[in-house]
């Protein structure tokens, strides 16, 4: 049999060219198909997320106050305001400490829980107690410890009944105390959140590697350290990633128990770009604090991307 009769197509079967032509129909068949499918997330994406975020760049480069200004073309004068306002400053290192704050101890504590009650009897139990703070609004929370931090509050009053009433304070209208004040409330309601991602994640860590080093000699320390660590860092890298973006977005809590405190010197960014917005009457102003905050979180959000993905390809 030579080389063409063994290529010979049998009578009346579709030439190459047609089914080449066939199966581009099917592609292009599957392809609009999955876009008629994707199309609602992507009108939804594009509508409420692509859109303002462009919108909200332009009007930082404009004048706009109010109900005018908007079609006036400012530049980087809004950022340059930024710059020399010390009020930006102050929100910054603010939101630094929130974030920084936020992650660590919670992540920490966080930790240790899931540690200590990680298969001990009632272990559901006690995931849905620590979690239940999770379930309720910040603004509820805020109101709560709002009145618990008050002159005559639960906080205060306990200081009197075991005899440190001399500790007792303003504790939301002291600045060396009021954003403290605040971020325990705040780690009081993300704790348990993070207990239980993490509880997740330890019990998704294969034993194998842990008992062999039982055998060989490990204490619990160096299990811990060099096995259980290296294990759940994929998992601590997901919460450090919610707990940063809790912290730079972190809005109703802080309005809530902060928003009376003199000169505003415990407000965050985003609370700051309210206040500019809604208080001020600065829209402009406020684009462009909302802008610098964008920025800021989304280059730390992909930095901890960019490590988990080291981490996965590791």
């Amino acid at each position: 049999m030579t080389q063409q009769q063994a290529f010979t197509l049998p009578p009346g079967a579709p030439s190459i060219d047609e089914m080449i032509a066939a199966e581009r129909r099917r592609a292009r068949k599957r392809l609009w198909t999955a876009l008629a499918f994707m199309a609602p997330a992507i009108l939804f994406v594009t509508v409420f997320l692509l859109l303002p975020v462009v919108f909200n760049v332009y009007a930082s480069l404009t004048q706009w106050a109010k109900f005018s200004g908007f079609d006036q073309f400012a530049g980087l004068a809004n950022y340059q305001r930024l710059a020399s306002n010390p009020k930006f400053f102050d929100a910054t290192i603010n939101t630094m400490i929130w974030v920084a704050v936020s992650f660590v101890l919670p992540a920490t504590i966080g930790l240790s829980l899931a540690m200590l009650v990680r298969g001990v009897p009632g272990e559901e139990t006690f995931k849905s107690i620590f979690f239940l703070p999770r379930m309720f609004s910040a603004t509820a929370v805020g109101v709560v410890w709002y009145y618990v931090y008050a002159t005559e509050g639960i906080v205060n009053a306990g200081l009197r009944a075991v005899g440190l009433g001399d500790l007792a304070s303003r504790w939301l209208y002291e600045s060396h105390l009021a954003t403290p004040a605040m971020i325990v409330t705040h780690i009081w309601q993300q704790v348990g959140l993070m207990m239980v991602l993490l509880l997740i994640g330890l019990n998704a860590l294969p034993s194998e590697p842990m008992e062999a080093a039982k055998v060989d000699g490990a204490s619990r320390g160096q299990v811990f350290r060099h096995i259980v660590l290296p294990l759940l860092m994929p998992t601590l890298i997901m919460v450090t990633t919610v707990s940063v973006l809790a912290g730079f977005t972190s809005f109703d809590l802080v309005w809530v128990m902060g928003r009376d405190f003199p000169n505003r010197s415990t407000l965050t960014l985003s609370v700051n770009q309210y206040w500019e917005s809604f208080r001020a009457g600065s829209w402009a102003y406020g684009a462009a604090i909302a802008v610098v905050l964008g920025i800021i979180a989304m280059s730390i959000s992909w930095s901890l991307g960019a490590l988990q993905h080291r981490l996965d390809k590791r």
